[in-house]
């Protein structure tokens, strides 16, 4: 196994995703958590769908922006929407799906299929969900 270039630290107390907090071990992330009110909660703060969503899409992006420069691609604007989605599964639990919708401008739609499927190659988030959760991705040219 390779060496590890960063941990990202986390911790979640009180009542967890129903109005617990989460903070980073620096303190420059520190939220109030609770249900969305399509989960049957009172909504008003994040959850962790929307923390993974997050940071989803600014790796991805981040991953989009690399595999262009090291391709000679110039990419004029570009932004990476993530949906992450709550689903029942049969056993009772939950899982996830996610959906990356990434908007490019600069480049013809081939181009910008290829530079997405490259990105999610690359992308930490993306490897980590592969084979584990159904994930669509789509690219949009302007």
């Amino acid at each position: 196994m390779s060496e590890t270039i960063y941990t990202g630290i986390a911790t979640s107390d009180g009542d967890g995703r129903a109005g617990g907090r989460v903070r980073t071990n620096d303190g420059l992330l520190d939220v109030t958590l609770a249900l969305p009110k399509e989960m049957g909660g009172p909504g008003g703060a994040t959850n962790p769908e929307q923390l993974f969503a997050a940071g989803w899409a600014a790796c991805f992006h981040s991953a989009l922006k690399a595999v262009a420069a090291q391709q000679k691609t110039p990419v004029s604007e570009s932004a990476v929407v993530v949906e992450v989605a709550v689903l029942p599964t049969p056993e009772g639990g939950f899982g996830l799906s996610a959906a990356l919708h990434v908007e490019l401008s600069g480049v013809e739609q081939a181009e910008a299929d290829k530079l997405v499927e490259a990105a999610h190659a690359m992308c930490p988030y993306s490897n980590a969900t592969r084979g584990n959760i159904p994930v669509t991705l789509d690219a949009t040219v302007a």
